[in-house]
């Protein structure tokens, strides 16, 4: 599988660093892509239903609502990834995650559905950036301002990132 770099600073904005320092440095990002689906999924396999409609908090997402945001996430930071890598030159808008986990009625959906949708969205996410020209790698598109500006190669790792953070939060709170 194709080796993709970690991102340097300056590739993505300061607020992603606590998602990228949470991924190897060994380039092997779409590999780990690959195995951590496979973990994900064995994982929350193993906790009871009941366990995946709990919310720590009042107003806090349940463990579905969690996957789902990872799903949502992950499509949007990979489109982001498609425009930065051939060019776009418009800036992209913001994505309000709140709304989107309230629109989602991810506890209403089955596990078995999230985890096919996560799995045909993470196959695609691979294809995206197995399939990217090099060189497009590194090219700098811009975001909501300049402090969202990014490169595919910090997007990539930004994903896997992410959801690496949600699952230390869903061991941290949920359990």
């Amino acid at each position: 599988m194709r080796l993709i770099q970690k991102p340097r600073p300056g590739e993505y904005p300061p607020y992603a660093d606590m998602y990228l320092r949470l991924t190897p440095d060994d380039g092997r990002i779409l590999e780990h892509l690959r195995s951590n689906f496979l973990a994900t999924r064995d994982f929350i396999h193993t906790l009871p239903e009941e366990r995946l409609l709990y919310r720590y908090a009042l107003g806090k997402w349940s463990i579905k609502d969690i996957l789902v945001h990872i799903i949502d996430d992950e499509r949007i930071f990979a489109y982001r990834a498609l425009r930065f890598a051939r060019n776009e030159k418009l800036n992209l808008l913001g994505f309000d995650q709140d709304a989107y986990a309230r629109e989602a009625e991810a506890d209403a959906r089955p596990l078995d559905a999230i985890f096919e949708e996560y799995e045909a969205v993470r196959h695609a996410t691979i294809g995206l950036f197995s399939s990217l020209p090099e060189r497009s790698l590194d090219r700098l598109g811009h975001g909501t301002g300049t402090a969202n500006d990014a490169t595919p190669r910090a997007l990539v790792y930004h994903i896997a990132g992410h959801e690496l953070h949600h699952l230390a939060m869903i061991r941290d709170r949920y359990l």
